[in-house]
């Protein structure tokens, strides 16, 4: 594992200064391009972002993704919440090929692999309509 964390993309022209990617960037990145399938109702959080989200703090765009850094290469671990009736390995075959050919596109980063975890399944839930107030 790296030791500054962080990932060195100056190998084509290193005269003009150094470039690095922040793990946490890809982080934001992979869960955007997860959270844009169709079929994917949530990303999955840590108890953190969860409190984090209902004390009024903005959602974390990297949510339900983890980057590991290894000498290999780099590995995206992506959680997610399917809805019902959704094709599950359709669905996940989707989240790899967005998150692998959006990294791809925008940091030009070749990765390893990306596993896709389903942690659950959302169920509709039916909107109860509002009793219609006839005093008015």
């Amino acid at each position: 594992m790296k030791d500054n964390h962080l990932i060195d993309m100056s190998e084509d022209n290193l005269d003009l200064g150094k470039v690095e990617i922040s793990p946490e960037v890809i982080e934001v990145i992979a869960g955007l391009a997860a959270s844009e399938i169709d079929g994917v109702a949530t990303m999955r959080g840590n108890f953190a972002s969860g409190v984090a989200e209902r004390l009024g703090r903005k959602a974390s765009h990297g949510k339900g993704v983890k980057v590991d850094l290894q000498e290999d290469g780099i590995t995206v671990e992506v959680y997610v919440t399917t809805n019902y009736g959704a094709s599950i390995p359709d669905v996940c075959k989707k989240v790899q090929e967005n998150i692998y050919q959006t990294l791809k596109s925008m940091t030009a980063i070749e990765l390893s692999g990306v596993n896709v975890h389903v942690v659950g399944v959302q169920l509709e839930v039916e909107k109860k309509e509002e009793p219609v107030n006839k005093e008015q």
